[in-house]
Protein backbone atom coordinates (compact mmCIF):
# COMPACT_ATOMS: atom_id res chain seq x y z
CA UNK A 1 0.00 0.00 0.00
CA UNK A 2 1.26 3.29 -1.39
CA UNK A 3 2.35 5.87 1.72
CA UNK A 4 0.48 9.59 0.59
CA UNK A 5 2.88 11.20 3.39
CA UNK A 6 5.53 11.45 1.51
CA UNK A 7 6.45 15.48 0.52
CA UNK A 8 8.33 16.70 -2.33
CA UNK A 9 9.57 19.97 -3.02
CA UNK A 10 10.33 21.99 -5.86
CA UNK A 11 13.92 22.96 -6.61
CA UNK A 12 15.12 25.18 -9.20
CA UNK A 13 17.99 24.93 -11.43
CA UNK A 14 19.74 27.79 -9.47
CA UNK A 15 19.40 26.45 -6.05
CA UNK A 16 20.66 23.13 -7.19
CA UNK A 17 24.03 24.53 -8.62
CA UNK A 18 24.15 26.55 -5.50
CA UNK A 19 24.08 23.36 -3.26
CA UNK A 20 26.61 22.04 -6.00
CA UNK A 21 29.14 24.73 -5.48
CA UNK A 22 29.08 23.59 -2.09
CA UNK A 23 27.10 27.09 -0.66
CA UNK A 24 29.44 29.09 -3.18
CA UNK A 25 27.72 31.92 -5.50
CA UNK A 26 27.05 31.29 -9.00
CA UNK A 27 26.60 33.13 -11.95
CA UNK A 28 23.56 33.03 -14.31
CA UNK A 29 25.33 29.84 -16.37
CA UNK A 30 25.87 28.25 -13.25
CA UNK A 31 29.85 29.27 -12.63
CA UNK A 32 31.01 29.97 -9.40
CA UNK A 33 31.78 33.68 -8.40
CA UNK A 34 34.96 34.14 -7.51
CA UNK A 35 35.35 37.39 -5.18
CA UNK A 36 38.50 39.01 -5.77
CA UNK A 37 38.86 41.25 -3.05
CA UNK A 38 41.89 40.43 -0.57
CA UNK A 39 41.28 39.66 3.13
CA UNK A 40 43.24 40.72 5.47
CA UNK A 41 44.04 38.41 8.72
CA UNK A 42 46.05 39.78 11.70
CA UNK A 43 49.45 38.13 12.79
CA UNK A 44 49.83 36.21 15.70
CA UNK A 45 51.61 38.80 17.79
CA UNK A 46 49.17 41.13 17.29
CA UNK A 47 46.39 38.58 17.97
CA UNK A 48 47.96 38.27 21.64
CA UNK A 49 48.62 42.02 22.18
CA UNK A 50 44.98 42.85 21.22
CA UNK A 51 43.91 40.27 23.79
CA UNK A 52 46.39 41.69 26.36
CA UNK A 53 44.70 45.11 25.52
CA UNK A 54 41.25 44.17 25.52
CA UNK A 55 41.71 42.72 28.82
CA UNK A 56 43.73 45.15 30.61
CA UNK A 57 41.88 47.31 33.16
CA UNK A 58 42.73 50.47 32.08
CA UNK A 59 42.59 49.64 28.60
CA UNK A 60 38.46 48.92 29.20
CA UNK A 61 37.83 51.64 31.61
CA UNK A 62 39.55 53.90 29.35
CA UNK A 63 37.89 55.30 26.46
CA UNK A 64 38.22 59.09 26.39
CA UNK A 65 39.55 60.96 23.95
CA UNK A 66 43.43 61.48 25.29
CA UNK A 67 44.09 58.07 24.30
CA UNK A 68 46.61 57.62 21.05
CA UNK A 69 44.40 55.85 18.58
CA UNK A 70 46.37 53.20 16.68
CA UNK A 71 48.82 52.51 19.09
CA UNK A 72 48.92 49.56 21.97
CA UNK A 73 48.69 50.65 25.87
CA UNK A 74 52.87 49.60 26.10
CA UNK A 75 53.15 52.30 23.17
CA UNK A 76 51.30 54.66 24.42
CA UNK A 77 52.59 54.50 27.98
CA UNK A 78 56.35 54.66 26.22
CA UNK A 79 54.94 57.90 24.18
CA UNK A 80 53.48 59.83 26.99
CA UNK A 81 56.52 59.18 29.36
CA UNK A 82 59.19 60.89 26.44
CA UNK A 83 56.88 63.64 26.26
CA UNK A 84 57.19 63.85 29.95
CA UNK A 85 60.94 63.83 29.99
CA UNK A 86 61.09 65.81 27.28
CA UNK A 87 58.85 69.12 29.82
CA UNK A 88 61.44 67.97 32.71
CA UNK A 89 64.71 68.96 30.28
CA UNK A 90 62.66 71.94 28.53
CA UNK A 91 62.26 73.37 32.49
CA UNK A 92 65.51 72.52 33.74
CA UNK A 93 67.02 74.59 30.96
CA UNK A 94 65.10 77.42 30.77
CA UNK A 95 66.23 77.66 35.38
CA UNK A 96 69.71 77.43 34.02
CA UNK A 97 68.88 80.43 31.80
CA UNK A 98 67.56 82.41 34.30
CA UNK A 99 68.65 86.09 34.93
CA UNK A 100 71.38 86.42 37.35
CA UNK A 101 71.33 82.69 39.13
CA UNK A 102 75.34 82.31 38.29
CA UNK A 103 76.10 85.61 39.64
CA UNK A 104 73.55 84.89 42.99
CA UNK A 105 75.54 81.24 42.97
CA UNK A 106 78.96 83.32 42.95
CA UNK A 107 77.92 85.45 45.79
CA UNK A 108 76.72 82.96 48.16
CA UNK A 109 79.86 80.68 47.21
CA UNK A 110 82.20 84.28 48.06
CA UNK A 111 80.13 84.87 51.36
CA UNK A 112 80.75 81.30 52.63
CA UNK A 113 83.69 81.30 51.77
CA UNK A 114 84.19 84.95 53.80
CA UNK A 115 82.55 83.01 56.59
CA UNK A 116 85.33 80.19 57.11
CA UNK A 117 87.82 82.50 56.67
CA UNK A 118 86.79 84.92 59.33
CA UNK A 119 86.08 81.48 61.60
CA UNK A 120 89.84 80.25 60.76
CA UNK A 121 91.20 83.98 61.63
CA UNK A 122 89.10 84.07 65.20
CA UNK A 123 90.50 80.67 65.77
CA UNK A 124 93.92 81.73 64.75
CA UNK A 125 93.46 84.50 67.58
CA UNK A 126 94.05 82.51 70.39
CA UNK A 127 97.71 82.29 69.33
CA UNK A 128 98.13 85.75 67.56
CA UNK A 129 96.01 88.60 69.11
CA UNK A 130 96.76 90.61 65.50
CA UNK A 131 94.93 87.79 63.46
CA UNK A 132 91.59 88.63 64.80
CA UNK A 133 89.42 90.03 62.18
CA UNK A 134 87.56 92.28 64.65
CA UNK A 135 90.77 93.78 65.89
CA UNK A 136 91.27 97.42 64.70
CA UNK A 137 94.08 97.75 61.71
CA UNK A 138 97.50 98.28 64.55
CA UNK A 139 98.21 101.14 62.07
CA UNK A 140 95.63 103.56 63.38
CA UNK A 141 97.67 103.22 66.96
CA UNK A 142 100.50 105.01 65.08
CA UNK A 143 102.09 108.13 65.33
CA UNK A 144 101.95 110.59 62.16
CA UNK A 145 106.00 110.35 61.81
CA UNK A 146 105.43 106.34 62.15
CA UNK A 147 102.79 105.51 59.96
CA UNK A 148 104.89 107.65 57.12
CA UNK A 149 107.82 105.31 57.98
CA UNK A 150 105.53 102.34 57.83
CA UNK A 151 104.29 103.54 54.34
CA UNK A 152 107.68 104.08 52.91
CA UNK A 153 109.09 100.93 54.01
CA UNK A 154 106.27 98.94 52.89
CA UNK A 155 106.28 99.97 49.39
CA UNK A 156 110.19 99.21 49.60
CA UNK A 157 109.56 95.72 50.99
CA UNK A 158 106.47 95.21 47.83
CA UNK A 159 109.20 95.48 45.14
CA UNK A 160 111.41 92.72 46.74
CA UNK A 161 108.56 90.10 47.84
CA UNK A 162 106.53 88.86 45.43
CA UNK A 163 103.10 88.40 46.48
CA UNK A 164 102.39 90.61 48.72
CA UNK A 165 100.64 93.84 48.34
CA UNK A 166 101.58 97.43 49.97
CA UNK A 167 98.91 96.65 52.77
CA UNK A 168 99.52 93.27 53.55
CA UNK A 169 103.13 94.41 54.51
CA UNK A 170 102.32 97.70 55.79
CA UNK A 171 99.83 96.11 58.14
CA UNK A 172 102.94 93.92 59.56
CA UNK A 173 105.10 96.15 60.20
CA UNK A 174 102.45 98.26 61.90
CA UNK A 175 101.93 95.02 64.61
CA UNK A 176 105.81 94.96 64.93
CA UNK A 177 106.15 98.57 66.16
CA UNK A 178 102.98 98.34 68.14
CA UNK A 179 104.03 95.61 70.02
CA UNK A 180 107.56 97.35 70.70
CA UNK A 181 110.37 97.19 68.04
CA UNK A 182 111.87 100.04 66.64
CA UNK A 183 111.37 100.45 62.51
CA UNK A 184 114.86 98.69 61.68
CA UNK A 185 114.04 96.16 63.80
CA UNK A 186 110.51 95.74 62.43
CA UNK A 187 111.13 96.09 58.61
CA UNK A 188 114.17 93.10 59.10
CA UNK A 189 111.94 90.54 60.97
CA UNK A 190 109.24 90.92 58.43
CA UNK A 191 111.23 90.98 55.71
CA UNK A 192 112.61 87.61 57.05
CA UNK A 193 109.35 86.61 58.06
CA UNK A 194 107.41 86.85 54.40
CA UNK A 195 110.34 85.99 52.38
CA UNK A 196 110.39 82.54 53.98
CA UNK A 197 106.84 82.05 53.75
CA UNK A 198 104.68 78.90 52.19
CA UNK A 199 104.60 79.64 48.49
CA UNK A 200 107.69 82.03 48.53
CA UNK A 201 110.66 81.66 46.49
CA UNK A 202 113.36 81.22 49.58
CA UNK A 203 117.15 82.49 49.38
CA UNK A 204 119.60 79.46 48.89
CA UNK A 205 121.34 80.53 51.74
CA UNK A 206 118.27 80.82 54.16
CA UNK A 207 116.86 77.08 53.48
CA UNK A 208 118.79 76.49 57.03
CA UNK A 209 116.18 78.79 58.78
CA UNK A 210 113.22 77.21 57.32
CA UNK A 211 110.77 75.22 59.55
CA UNK A 212 109.23 73.61 56.38
CA UNK A 213 109.58 70.04 54.79
CA UNK A 214 108.31 71.64 51.31
CA UNK A 215 110.53 74.87 50.09
CA UNK A 216 110.94 76.80 46.72
CA UNK A 217 114.06 78.08 45.31
CA UNK A 218 115.59 79.67 41.86
CA UNK A 219 118.96 79.84 41.02
CA UNK A 220 121.46 78.58 38.33
CA UNK A 221 122.74 74.89 38.18
CA UNK A 222 126.48 75.56 38.85
CA UNK A 223 127.19 71.47 38.16
CA UNK A 224 126.33 68.31 37.43
CA UNK A 225 127.42 64.68 38.00
CA UNK A 226 126.96 61.01 37.92
CA UNK A 227 125.20 59.12 40.35
CA UNK A 228 126.04 55.73 41.15
CA UNK A 229 122.76 55.01 42.37
CA UNK A 230 120.24 54.05 39.67
CA UNK A 231 116.90 55.62 41.67
CA UNK A 232 118.96 59.15 41.09
CA UNK A 233 118.10 60.44 37.95
CA UNK A 234 120.10 63.81 38.70
CA UNK A 235 122.35 65.30 41.08
CA UNK A 236 124.30 68.63 41.15
CA UNK A 237 124.75 72.07 42.97
CA UNK A 238 122.32 75.14 42.68
CA UNK A 239 123.10 78.20 43.20
CA UNK A 240 121.89 81.98 43.90
CA UNK A 241 123.33 85.20 45.55
CA UNK A 242 122.72 84.16 48.79
CA UNK A 243 124.79 80.85 48.80
CA UNK A 244 124.44 77.08 46.93
CA UNK A 245 123.22 74.08 47.67
CA UNK A 246 122.94 70.13 46.42
CA UNK A 247 119.72 69.17 44.03
CA UNK A 248 118.68 65.65 43.51
CA UNK A 249 116.17 65.00 41.02
CA UNK A 250 114.69 60.95 42.15
CA UNK A 251 114.39 59.02 38.83
CA UNK A 252 110.73 58.52 40.05
CA UNK A 253 109.81 62.17 40.15
CA UNK A 254 109.47 62.01 36.11
CA UNK A 255 111.12 65.63 36.14
CA UNK A 256 112.86 66.96 33.17
CA UNK A 257 115.87 66.87 32.41
CA UNK A 258 118.06 70.11 33.45
CA UNK A 259 121.56 71.41 32.24
CA UNK A 260 124.79 72.98 33.57
CA UNK A 261 124.58 76.65 33.78
CA UNK A 262 120.74 76.87 33.34
CA UNK A 263 118.56 78.48 35.44
CA UNK A 264 115.78 77.38 37.13
CA UNK A 265 113.17 77.87 39.70
CA UNK A 266 111.81 75.05 41.77
CA UNK A 267 108.50 74.52 43.87
CA UNK A 268 107.47 72.23 46.03
CA UNK A 269 111.32 70.72 46.75
CA UNK A 270 111.54 68.41 49.54
CA UNK A 271 114.16 69.80 52.05
CA UNK A 272 116.56 67.26 53.47
CA UNK A 273 119.85 66.80 56.12
CA UNK A 274 122.80 65.39 55.32
CA UNK A 275 125.78 65.22 57.01
CA UNK A 276 124.94 69.10 59.02
CA UNK A 277 124.00 70.36 55.67
CA UNK A 278 120.75 70.85 54.36
CA UNK A 279 119.88 70.23 50.41
CA UNK A 280 116.71 69.54 48.66
CA UNK A 281 115.50 67.11 46.47
CA UNK A 282 112.76 66.80 43.57
CA UNK A 283 109.88 64.26 43.94
CA UNK A 284 106.71 63.77 42.06
CA UNK A 285 105.36 66.65 43.81
CA UNK A 286 107.44 69.19 42.68
CA UNK A 287 107.55 71.60 39.45
CA UNK A 288 110.52 72.74 37.55
CA UNK A 289 110.49 75.83 35.69
CA UNK A 290 112.97 76.98 33.18
CA UNK A 291 112.25 81.13 33.39
CA UNK A 292 115.14 81.39 30.56
CA UNK A 293 115.05 78.53 28.38
CA UNK A 294 113.24 79.33 24.68
CA UNK A 295 109.69 78.66 24.21
CA UNK A 296 109.26 76.12 20.93
CA UNK A 297 107.02 78.14 18.96
CA UNK A 298 109.31 81.10 19.24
Amino acid sequence: MSSNNSSSKVISVDEQAFEKAGGQAVDEDGFPVVDETPEFEATVEQETQAKVDANHPDGIADTSEDRIHGVTLEQEERIRAREAELERISAQAEMGTQDGREQRTRDIAAKRSAERRAEFQKRAASVDPWVDPERDDPRAELTQEQLAAVNKQSMRLAEKLDGWSRAAIGRRLGEAIVGGKDLTSAVVGVFEELQTAPGQVVPIGMLEDVNRKEVSIEGTVMQLWESDSPAIQQVGLIEDESGQTKVTVWEKSNQPWIEEGERVRIHGAAKNWYNGRVSVALTGWSTVQFPERGRWWE
